[in-house]
């Protein structure tokens, strides 16, 4: 009997279970079903609105057809009754004309016919005397009216009177059937591979499939932060530049950050309204630099364009290796730029250089003094097998590989990040976290072979992932003290 009760209990226990689950997931599912009725509610809302203002654009639409044509009718009646008045002028001037002409012509008729009468009476006379009076006055003016017979010719040119005058309406014409529902143009499309760039300069190109519709194009364009959004991004007015009324099809921003990324809008403009083309990121390239040869050591060679650096092997002592924290050890040069914004890429070409040391230096740190020692100076160096990242006088090694043969170096001074890459492989090395205080400069050190720079470089692409770098340097954590023991 206790058996039975507690299979009993257990059976009802199990029910209440499975019945509070069941009203849970039917809970559950309810409230679900209720929402989504509500987001279709809001969905044939937003739908009927739509097709309301289908219903009041097309109205609008209608009335401006309406109006345009109207007026339109109008321009045409208006230059109809202009050139009909000019076309009644020119009858009114010519047969005025005429008519003066008629009455010359009247006139001169007149008075021959009676020449001719008076002639012909005095031909009939039999008397020779009274015929010898009459017939010299009269034989006078016969001679007089025949020499001055050419002012009998009317003054009537047909030509005038009927071909100077022509309705040509065939262009017009071609025009008016041309008449179509005027709509936005297609958005344009930038051309990604037609744009290019200096440090502080982007020329943007596009294409429109409605060229000859459009009467202008706007490009806006803002610092790309890293928002996917572009809908709200595009919506945040104050950060975009904006260069309205361009009408071509390119055009070249001045005046930008360098090493930056930036987003490009392009809008195609007419009457009917305007459209965007898809955003464009383009960024500018790193701020160039040689060589100073006012900071080189007297024994390195700079090449005559001031991007190559060259150590005089005869000096470098072959019992031991480089000359510690001296005046003749620090075999370096500068660049001629010191950087106090802005993100900026260059590369060394390291060749078969295997003591080096590349970074950045305040222009307070000691010229005396391997960089790295003090705490103005950041490097990354090579000591033989060694790799290693050097700052105020502590190491810390990296591993990287010994082909390193392209060192790319990224300095992001508003984001107080230096980064060093193996850049032939894209791979990360190090990133120091510095709060820049004071423009740096880009700083290098060789104690054998040479090594060349390349400045002036856009960004690559492989730099700009976030999930790549390691957070920087940590003094605290590195297991070194000040010195060079991983050089040894």
């Amino acid at each position: 009997i206790t058996l039975l009760e507690e299979l009993a209990w257990f059976s009802s226990y199990l029910n209440a279970i499975s019945s509070s689950f069941q009203q849970q997931t039917l809970e559950n599912n309810l409230t679900n079903l209720v929402k989504r009725n509500s987001e279709l509610e809001n969905q044939m809302a937003k739908l009927i609105q739509i097709c309301q203002q289908v219903e009041v654009n097309t109205a609008m639409h209608e009335a401006k057809l309406v109006e345009e044509c109207d007026e339109l009718v109008e321009i045409i009646r208006q230059r109809k009754q202009v050139i009909a008045v000019k076309i009644k002028e020119s009858k009114v001037m010519k047969l005025r004309k005429l008519a003066q002409q008629i009455a010359n012509c009247r006139q001169c008729l007149e008075r021959s016919s009676a020449l001719i009468t008076q002639a012909e009476q005095s031909l009939k006379e039999n008397d020779h005397a009274r015929f010898l009076q009459t017939a010299r006055n009269v034989a006078e003016r016969v001679a007089m009216a025949t020499a001055s017979s050419q002012v009998l010719i009317p003054d009537v040119n047909l030509n005038e009177a009927f071909d100077n005058f022509a309705l040509d309406f065939s262009r017009e014409k071609k025009i008016l059937e041309g008449l179509d529902y005027l709509t936005a143009p297609n958005p344009p499309s930038i051309r990604d591979e037609l744009c290019t760039a200096s440090h502080d300069t982007i020329t943007v190109h596009w294409t429109s499939e409605d060229e000859f519709s459009v009467t202008s194009y706007e490009l806006q364009y803002t610092i790309y932060t890293g928002q996917t959004n572009f809908i709200s991004l595009y919506n945040s007015v104050d950060s975009w530049m904006i260069v309205p009324n361009i009408k071509q099809n390119h055009y070249t921003v001045h005046g930008l950050q360098s090493g930056t990324r930036y987003i490009f809008f392009v809008k195609a403009i007419n009457q009917a309204g305007s459209r965007n083309s898809e955003p464009a990121r383009l960024k500018t390239n790193s701020q160039p630099f040689k060589l100073d040869p006012k900071t080189a050591h007297k024994k390195l060679r700079l090449s005559n364009d001031c991007l190559t650096m060259e150590k005089d092997e005869s000096s470098l002592k072959k019992s031991h290796t480089p000359e510690r924290f001296s005046g003749t050890g620090s075999y370096g040069a500068a660049g001629n730029v010191f950087i106090d914004s802005g993100c900026h890429y260059w590369e060394v070409l390291l060749g078969a250089c295997t003591w080096y040391a590349v970074g950045v230096a305040y222009k307070s740190a000691p010229k005396n003094e391997w960089n790295g020692k003090n705490s103005s100076s950041w490097v990354f160096s090579r000591c033989n097998n060694n790799f290693l990242v050097r700052h105020n006088g502590k190491e810390m090694l990296v591993e990287a590989s010994l082909q390193l043969r392209r060192l790319g170096v990224l300095l992001d001074y508003d984001n107080n990040a230096l980064s060093f890459y193996d850049a032939m492989n894209s791979q990360h090395l190090h990133t120091f976290d510095i709060s820049f205080l004071l423009p740096v400069a880009p700083t290098f050190m060789i104690w054998n072979k040479s090594v060349m720079i390349l400045s002036g470089l856009p960004v690559p692409d492989f730099v700009d992932c976030p999930e790549q770098q390691d957070g920087g340097c940590r003094q605290q954590d590195s297991p070194y003290s000040s010195g060079l023991k991983g050089c040894n």
